[in-house]
Formats: structure tokens, sequence, C-alpha cells
């Protein structure tokens, strides 16, 4: 994808409502209690699921960023995204929590990131005691469904729902892991406002924030740039497509027999299953944000969309 495919902003959104101020201070009050720290992001959307208040709360703490969702990512971006993070000196992964792609990978990454507090630990006098981990990560990203897959069981409450992991929880995995679940937080204010669109695309910010309408209107343009020929072939749509979301949006909801008294198109009905099959990687595998070209941030004004 090229530079003039860049993703169309949304403006006048902002989420943080009171209890994530919370979870932030429940976070740093808590980081002296763990060895490692577990960075959860998108992989669909590297840059833009990186919360950019973490780097300063966190600094001095080791850090393994784990790509999650890695499954509904296009493959080359996730390993050009490995191996950005690789140049910038950072430990990370990728993984599907799902279905426990890259837990041994990940563990052993943490293991031996926690290896000299441990160490450091018994040897001025103290019992050997596990490695301690915060999992980190914007809501949604899947920070219950990792701790689920490494515990082997539902050890902490699931949802599809921005936010449903509120009160830290100390997690015993083995002998040699405890992790400690903290809420998804997000920050106050996106200085660039493609993000939090698509943020709203993959689901981190809870639907009602938005006009879905549009939110979904601009994706389907995302996607009519980049890959029309999935949307023909997904939804068995006629050619030529509209060229606008809303019109596009009503083509599908026809197909799909999403139709009201009159033989009009029933838009929320319409716009829930794009949205829904989007995310459930659907409409094929997906990387909204591009590798940065800078060698020291992720520039969030150069992400534009790549489908595979």
């Amino acid at each position: 994808m090229t530079e003039k495919d860049n993703i169309k902003e949304l403006p006048g959104i902002q989420w943080f409502p009171g209890h994530m101020r919370k979870a932030q201070r429940l976070i740093e009050e808590n980081l002296k209690l763990v060895d490692v720290i577990i960075e959860l992001l998108d992989a669909r959307v590297p840059a833009s699921s990186a919360n950019p208040m973490l780097a300063e709360m966190i600094a001095g703490t080791p850090r393994l960023i784990a790509l999650n969702k890695s499954d509904l990512a296009d493959p080359a971006m996730t390993k050009a995204w490995l191996n950005y993070f690789h140049i910038q000196g950072i430990k990370a992964v990728a993984i599907d929590a799902n279905k426990g792609k890259g837990m041994k990978q990940l563990m052993s990454e943490v293991e031996d990131l926690a290896r000299p507090r441990t160490e450091r630990f018994a040897k001025n006098g103290g019992r050997p005691r596990a490695a301690r981990c915060m999992i980190l990560g914007i809501p949604n990203v899947g920070k219950s469904s990792l701790i689920n897959r490494l515990a082997g069981a539902a050890k902490t409450k699931t949802a599809n729902m921005p936010g449903v992991t509120r009160a830290k929880q100390w997690i015993k995995i083995d002998k040699n892991l405890d992790l400690l679940d903290m809420p998804g937080i997000l920050w106050p204010k996106f200085e660039d406002s493609s993000v939090g669109l698509k943020l709203a695309f993959t689901g981190a910010i809870n639907d009602d924030i938005y006009d879905q309408e549009q939110v979904v209107g601009l994706l389907l343009e995302a996607l009519l740039r980049d890959a029309p020929k999935r949307l023909i072939e997904r939804f068995k749509l006629p050619e030529p497509l509209p060229q606008r979301g809303h019109e596009l949006l009503e083509l599908i909801g026809r197909k799909r027999g999403c139709l009201v008294k009159g033989g009009n198109v029933d838009i929320d009905k319409a716009q829930r299953i794009v949205m829904a099959e989007f995310r459930a990687g659907k409409l094929g595998h997906v990387t909204l944000d591009q590798v940065p070209t800078s060698s020291t941030e992720m520039d969030t004004n150069e992400k534009v969309t790549s489908a595979h």
C-alpha cells in the first residue's frame, strides 16, 4: 500500500472515563511488585494499540512486547513489525492467545527477562520465587484470553467488551511464573485522530462512543481501496462497486437480506455484520499500521492499510 492510502481521520473522539484513571494509578502502584512487563499489542495495529503513557510509567522495568491476534494480521507485516522492534532493542513475539500460538516463545522470553531480578533476589538472602509478570494493554486486546491460555483454564472472565477486566488479579501459572493482570487503559487524547478510528475498527473502543455508520463507512472505503476483490468475494457484490462507504454498506445490507418494511435496508444490522466480520478476520488478514520509517519511534502519521 502507498502513502496516499492513509485512512481518513474521524475527529472529535476522546475516551478516558473514571475507571481508566483508577487503572492508571493501580498500575503505577504495583510496578514495584513485578520483574517483567508484557505489553500486549494488537498485531493489526501495533502502533495504534501502544499506549504512549506506558513508556514513562514502566521505565526501568524489563519489557516484552507480544503482538496478539496475529492470526488476523498480514503475516508479512507482522514479521516486519517484529524486525522493527528487534532493531529498537525491544524483545517482541507474535502470538495468538485464542489458539495458543507463540506461547512457548513468550514464556521463554519472560523467564529470560526476569532471571536477573529473581537471581539477585535469591543472592540477597530471599527464598527462591517465581518470576512476577504484569500484563498491560489497551482494552479488548486479549489480556484475559492470554492468561486463560497460559493457565490452562478460564481463570479470569473474558468478554468482547472493552474494559471488562477492572481490578488487579494475581494468577499463578506454574512454579516459575506468577502473572498480575491489570485493567486495560486508553490515554486521554488521541493526538492523531486516525488512531482512534483504527481502535474503533478493531474493537478497542466501545462501539457506543462512535457514530457507527460513519465508522463502518470509512472502514469500507479503506477496504475498497486496498482489497476490493475481498469485498466482492465475501459479500458476493456486483461490479463496479460503489465508491462511497455508505453506498457500499447499503449494497452489502441488501445482499445479506438486511431489509425492513418497504424494502429499505436496515443499516444498523448491516453495519454490525460488516464490523463483526472484519474483527473476526473474515475479510482477510489485515494490518492497519505500517512499520515506521523512523528509527526512534512509531510515527502514527505514517500508518496505512496493508492487506493479505
